[in-house]
């Protein structure tokens, strides 16, 4: 008998229908004597409907209030799968974020998970009830206010809560059936993968992969989380996220070799900002970098032209969210003259393609095949940044969907299939 526990994306509880397969599968685990907890997300597209709702009420909802009211949606997803297990002769206790001991800090809209005691989760299952939590949400002792988790809320909760209940397995459950090579929406013949290691999962993470998010993937590594990724809609085995020294329940998994290149991650939705014109000078690229930290702006890769002779002036160019562009030109422009830099060059049309591979380590030529396939292909680089097991570069984005295409397959890694997203959502 292992305990459990599972998280279902809003694309699996996306209607009524849904919510009854849900269910099913959740009874069904039960049935097989195990112990379930179970993390849900606000049905389908019920949270960006909210959003759309506060913008039209107020420009610049107030944090607080908006909280409150996007943790409704998860609130009526837990409620309504607890009545669809009840329904099917079997007990359900639903609890929010808050009732099931999730902890958090007091940062509205992307609040952080600092501790998580589930005393009344721990209850329930010891009087045999299947356990039902909403994501995405938690509670902040100090302010005693309740808080979200940001974007991929629901899988650190679900990651949380298997840590602090000590869960055999986190079963992330979504509308693909496992992790790909790469998005199965942009290259149709990716391949599914047994396992994937997490180091490289928090690469692809990083890089654009939507299965799993960075947050929950970094957690389950920390906290030692065996993560299993799975399709709400098949029966498959899905894909294994394997931290150090875990295994694949059928003992694979430690001394299998690493695959030189483990899959393809695209991302459209990062902008570049281009300093023109900086004095090449030492000091300046600190003062540009504080003033974009200031701002708020997470800041990806970084690329700084060769000085200019005749003029001792530089370009720095750099990518972060496109969300998190205007404020970082704004801070940028309001310094200007204390900078001493030109002009500004605002760029959102950019895709970055990553590839990921802890085999990277032991293997050359790896550059080579992607800069090959992409010059092959007519496909232009703008900038470069490696890590140990990784590279990506920045194309245009029109041009990235092909990329992925042509990149994939220079590295073998093209399936004999076409990979199903049942749900069209990738989540």
């Amino acid at each position: 008998m292992a305990l459990i526990v599972q998280k279902y994306g809003g694309s699996s509880v996306a209607d009524a229908e849904s919510i009854k397969r849900v269910a099913k599968r959740i009874v069904d685990t039960r049935r097989a004597g195990h112990d379930v907890v179970v993390a849900v997300s606000a049905m389908g597209d019920t949270t960006d409907e909210l959003l759309d709702l506060a913008h039209q009420v107020a420009p610049i909802p107030a944090p607080r209030e908006l909280d409150m009211l996007l943790t409704s949606g998860e609130r009526i997803s837990m409620a309504l799968l607890a009545m669809a297990i009840h329904s099917m002769g079997f007990e359900a206790r639903s609890f929010t974020g808050s009732q099931a001991g999730v902890i958090t800090d007091a940062t509205h809209g992307a609040a952080r998970i600092v501790d998580v005691t589930p005393v009344r989760l721990r209850e329930a299952l010891d009087e045999g009830a299947i356990v039902i939590v909403a994501g995405f949400q938690g509670f902040n002792r100090d302010t005693r206010d309740i808080t979200t988790l940001g974007r991929g809320g629901s899988d650190t909760t679900a990651v949380a809560l298997a840590a602090a209940l000590e869960a055999d397995v986190c079963e992330i459950y979504s509308d693909v059936d496992g992790i790909f090579t790469a998005d199965p929406r942009v290259v149709p013949k990716a391949r599914k993968l047994d396992a994937v290691s997490a180091e490289e999962m928090l690469e692809m993470a990083a890089n654009g992969a939507k299965v799993l998010y960075i947050r929950a993937v970094e957690y389950a590594r920390r906290h030692g989380v065996l993560i299993h990724a799975r399709s709400t809609f098949s029966s498959g085995e899905g894909t294994w996220v394997l931290g150090p020294g875990q295994t694949l329940p059928n003992g694979q998994g430690e001394d299998m070799e690493e695959p030189i290149v483990a899959g393809v991650a695209t991302d459209l939705g990062q902008a570049k900002i281009t300093v023109i014109g900086v004095p090449d000078v030492p000091g300046k690229a600190a003062e540009i970098f504080k003033i974009v930290a200031r701002s708020g702006a997470n800041v990806d890769m970084i690329v700084q032209n060769v000085s200019a002779a005749a003029t001792g002036r530089t370009d720095i160019s750099f990518t972060l969210p496109k969300g998190d562009a205007a404020a970082a030109l704004r801070a940028l422009d309001a310094d200007r003259d204390d900078v001493g830099f030109e002009s500004l060059i605002h760029d959102d049309q950019i895709g970055k393609l990553s590839v990921v591979g802890a085999g990277m380590r032991t293997h050359s030529g790896v550059s080579a095949t992607l800069f090959e396939a992409l010059s092959v292909s007519g496909i232009n680089i703008e900038m470069i940044s490696t890590s140990e097991i990784r590279i990506s570069v920045v194309v245009r984005g029109d041009d990235l969907a092909e990329a992925a295409r042509v990149v994939h397959t220079a590295y073998g890694l093209d399936g004999d299939i076409e990979a199903v997203v049942h749900a069209g959502t990738g989540r």
